[in-house]
């Protein structure tokens, strides 16, 4: 099988290590990224209530979009004839879509699941919608993506012996049917910018399970893996160990992606474990719902005693809105029902979460990256449990 990689747009490069952590560099055809990185999800084609403007301004260079509701809405074909989702959506940063397996598994109604694809129902209007692995990577392929996704099937936790040795089977073959599509289109998509593809790891909290999909996958050559299935309800301690399982059978020499989670605690133990790539809707699903990140642990800012705190929302932060805002106005924000308070809390939150992987990218340069982390942790954790877990 030949190797992908010298085409798919994707360089990666190890700059600094501290244990199993590592720092980076990521080149992709739209932006070079430092890593660890962690990337903003906007799903249908928007990071809720921030514009390309804001994430410029917070040094993002990388975000998410969906395959699977892109697909629905407005259609790849619509993205494709304005140049792709990067003109569509007035993004010149990078891009990553995810497949859509997680959507379809979790959101679609009279699902059915067969070796070819999945056959369900749109949840807008109940239309009859196929995927198979080659239709999700013509998808992803108009829309444009820097990196795209194979698509892999989800289980939930937790599951039966057979249904997961069935679902990482069928992953298997996917991920196979999905590179062969994938070079079959050239490895780029449909406006010519070359496309990297990542295969994604299966396997639920089992360790040996974990490691022999990540085996198969590797013998497949992808440029990229991402570490799926997990946030999904397995304690963090299986967590844990789930994401250093996958890890020790991955090559160094390309990245490593975990899909969808992201509290500040689980990115550190996962950089700690050799993680290079995060994505999580928290900081703008929090924000919208009035909850702020902080170093000191999550803040409700609808909570009454904030109403007369003039303050800064994050003393320790510098960010445009602990600059010019006080808890006390943003409390009045969301008890007003304004549609600026969701916006100054989302956008605190994602320039939490842009400092925060400086930090750590900073701590692995410096060798102490599990001291800070120990810190971080006995301070945050502390907060997070006296205020509820984010």
């Amino acid at each position: 099988m030949s190797s992908p990689n010298r085409n798919s747009g994707l360089r990666f490069e190890v700059l600094a290590r501290d244990g199993r952590a590592r720092s980076g560099r990521l080149t992709l055809p739209h932006a070079e990224l430092e890593t660890p990185v962690f990337m903003p999800v906007g799903t249908q084609g928007a990071v809720k209530a921030m514009s390309a403007g804001d994430l410029d301004a917070l040094a993002f260079r990388i975000i998410l979009g969906n395959t699977y509701h892109l697909h629905l809405r407005p259609g790849e074909a619509l993205v494709a004839a304005v140049g792709g989702l990067h003109r569509f959506e007035g993004w010149d940063g990078a891009l990553l879509t995810d497949s859509g397996g997680f959507q379809v598994f979790s959101l679609a109604r009279l699902r059915r699941i067969h070796d070819d694809g999945v056959e369900f129902q749109s949840y807008i209007d109940g239309s009859p919608r196929h995927f198979t692995p080659a239709s999700v990577m013509h998808i992803q392929h108009m829309l444009g993506a820097d990196i795209a996704m194979a698509f892999d099937e989800c289980p939930p936790y937790p599951c039966e012996p057979d249904e997961m040795r069935n679902a990482i089977d069928r992953t298997h073959r996917w991920a196979e049917r999905c590179r062969e599509a994938w070079v079959a289109q050239g490895m780029k998509t449909a406006s010519g910018d070359a496309q990297a593809l990542f295969g994604i790891l299966q396997g639920g909290v089992d360790a040996t399970l974990r490691q022999e999909s990540g085996r198969i996958l590797v013998a497949m050559d992808f440029p990229g893996y991402a570490i799926g299935g997990l946030a999904v309800g397995e304690t963090p301690e299986m967590r844990s160990a789930a994401v250093a399982s996958s890890c020790e059978v991955l090559p160094e020499e390309r990245p490593r992606y975990l899909m969808g989670v992201g509290t500040p605690l689980d990115i550190l133990d996962a950089v700690l474990r050799g993680v290079d790539m995060f994505d999580c809707v928290l900081p703008t699903r929090n924000g919208r719902n009035g909850q702020l990140i902080t170093s000191s642990g999550p803040l409700n800012l609808r909570n009454a005693r904030f109403a007369t705190e003039f303050c800064a929302p994050d003393p320790g932060c510098s960010c445009a809105v602990c600059e010019r805002y006080t808890r006390a106005y943003i409390h009045h924000l969301f008890k007003a029902n304004e549609m600026l308070g969701p916006r100054l809390a989302s956008y605190h939150n994602l320039a939490f979460y842009a400092n925060l992987m400086q930090q750590i990218r900073a701590e692995i340069a410096a060798g102490r990256l599990r001291q800070f982390a120990e810190e971080f942790g006995a301070k945050f954790g502390a907060a997070s449990s006296s205020a509820g877990e984010i």
